[in-house]
């Protein structure tokens, strides 16, 4: 499903979820840079441009390209009440075909942490994906460690499927990943994550 006739644009209670652009660059690189030492320990390395002008009009043409061409959602969350830059998630890696899913990733800033905001965010990103993508299946990964992350998919209603062993270069190593998913039909009951 090619999403380039239509914006896309997602209302919750209190954020609106809508994909990058250009005039968001102050916002994102302040907030990245404010939150820098709180996300660095979950993320790939950032490279040396990462908060450049340049990187972030690049992402907000790969944003572009992506919905458009249905690869991926990458969506800003704001805050409704005054329209501040919260975080961010996307929904990347879909794939077509018998597997109808895609994989879920998303960050908050520091001053908007453990305030619902990404659960609220999670919830919707996953309806959109189920009722307008026809998706069947959404992933999700963290690191082992990251507690906050785990119980936040799972109240999110992600179920734990099992560790994929050097998931990711996180901080300049590979590191496993616990996996993650959420069905459209989820039959599975609650599982526990040892």
């Amino acid at each position: 499903m090619l999403l380039s006739k239509r914006k896309v644009r997602v209302e919750t209670e209190r954020l609106t979820l809508r994909p990058p652009v250009h005039s968001d660059f102050h916002a994102w690189a302040r907030l990245r840079q404010d939150s820098q030492s709180y996300l660095m320990p979950w993320e790939p390395n950032w490279a040396e441009d990462h908060l450049s002008r340049k990187s972030f009009t690049n992402r907000v043409y790969w944003a572009q390209r992506a919905i458009s061409g249905g690869t991926a959602l990458p969506l800003f969350l704001c805050r409704r009440a005054d329209q501040v830059l919260v975080g961010a998630i996307t929904l990347d890696n879909i794939r077509r075909g018998p597997a109808q899913a895609g994989t879920l990733g998303y960050w908050t800033g520091l001053p908007f942490a453990r305030q619902g905001y990404m659960r609220e965010a999670i919830g919707a990103v996953v309806h959109y994906a189920f009722t307008k993508l026809d998706l069947s299946r959404i992933e999700a990964a963290c690191l082992p460690e990251n507690t906050a992350s785990r119980g936040l998919l799972e109240r999110s209603g992600f179920k734990y499927e099992g560790v994929a062993q050097s998931y990711l270069q996180i901080n300049g190593r590979w590191r496993s990943h616990v996996l993650y998913a959420s069905l459209r039909s989820d039959r599975r009951g609650r599982t526990e994550t040892g």
